[in-house]
């Protein structure tokens, strides 16, 4: 059984990343096929953590403070992500990439997928996101789903989330997507299975 987390990157009060994330939890489980994987949604708004604040490296893995443990397990129990995220001033929120910087062999050897939204379908917060991730060495699989605000949500006054209503295309590229994930996930599993290596 692969486990697929869905992690809703925005924190900000009036956000729209819950919308769209609820959309990509809902068609991953239709299109997930039975028992071969599960997807859960995970959002930092809730996961609640404050900046960084461990004195020890991440990649040591000594963690003093319980919100970081908690995290370190929530994470470790994942064989791939989906993470939803806005772009803000052509990157990712800083929420998310604190989130990330949290920890390290947590991440290792894992698929990542990427669902943005923005004015210009949060493009470049995805390959932002990309290049982070990499570091940690998680795979990021190719199809992406770009929103667009403009187009993807009905919004009559810009300070509100307004209503997602993605257009009809997103869905075949989201399943494209996922196949992938699932793939890339499973084929990623052996390295897993290797007891991890501290820095």
């Amino acid at each position: 059984m692969i486990r697929i987390a869905v992690v809703i990157g925005s924190t900000r009060p009036g956000r729209r990343g819950d919308q769209v994330a609820r959309w990509v939890h809902e068609r991953a489980q239709k299109h997930a096929a039975a028992g071969a994987v599960t997807y859960e949604l995970v959002d930092l708004a809730e996961v609640g953590l404050p900046l960084l604040d461990e004195p020890v490296p991440a990649a040591i893995g000594d963690y003093r403070h319980e919100h970081t443990r908690r995290w370190s397990e929530l994470v470790a129990s994942f064989d791939g992500f989906v993470f939803v995220t806005p772009e803000y001033n052509h990157a990712m929120p800083a929420a998310l990439k604190n989130a990330i910087d949290y920890l390290f062999t947590e991440w290792n050897d894992k698929a990542a997928a990427f669902v943005s939204y923005g004015f210009t379908g949060g493009v470049r917060a995805a390959e932002q996101l990309r290049l982070t991730l990499a570091e940690v060495k998680v795979a990021g699989v190719r199809s992406q789903v770009a929103l667009n605000v403009f187009t993807d949500f009905t919004i009559t006054d810009m300070t509100e989330p307004g209503t997602f209503t993605p257009a009809d295309h997103h869905l075949p590229v989201l399943e494209r997507m996922l196949d992938e994930l699932t793939a890339w996930a499973g084929a990623l599993a052996p390295l897993r299975r290797r007891e991890p290596v501290r820095s």
